[in-house]
C-alpha cells in the first residue's frame, strides 16, 4: 500500500508527463484550470489502475466521477486501497 506521499508524487508526475500540466496546485480545479476532460479521465483511471497494480470495479470506476482536484484523486486511491487492505 502506498503512502498519500508516494500517491502524491506518482499522481502528479502521471499528470505532468501524460496531461502536460505545469506546476498543478492541489486544489485546483481540474477541468477549469487544466481543461481536463472526460476522455482524459478515463485515460487517467487507466493510468492509476496500473500505478496500484489493481483493476477497479464498476462501482470504484463511478465514484471517481465525483473527483475534481488533486486532492480528490488522493482521497479517492487513499479510500480503495484502504478497502483492498481491509
Amino acid at each position: 500500500m502506498l503512502t498519500r506521499d508516494e500517491l502524491k508524487e506518482n499522481v502528479l508526475a502521471i499528470l505532468a508527463e501524460d496531461f502536460e500540466f505545469h506546476e498543478p496546485k492541489l486544489d485546483d480545479n481540474l477541468r477549469d484550470v487544466h481543461g481536463f476532460d472526460s476522455i482524459d479521465a478515463i485515460e487517467l483511471l487507466a493510468k492509476l489502475e496500473k500505478m496500484l497494480g489493481l483493476s477497479l470495479d464498476r462501482a470504484e470506476k463511478e465514484a471517481a466521477m465525483e473527483i475534481r482536484t488533486i486532492n480528490d484523486i488522493l482521497d479517492y486511491l487513499d479510500k480503495i486501497q484502504s478497502g483492498r487492505a481491509a
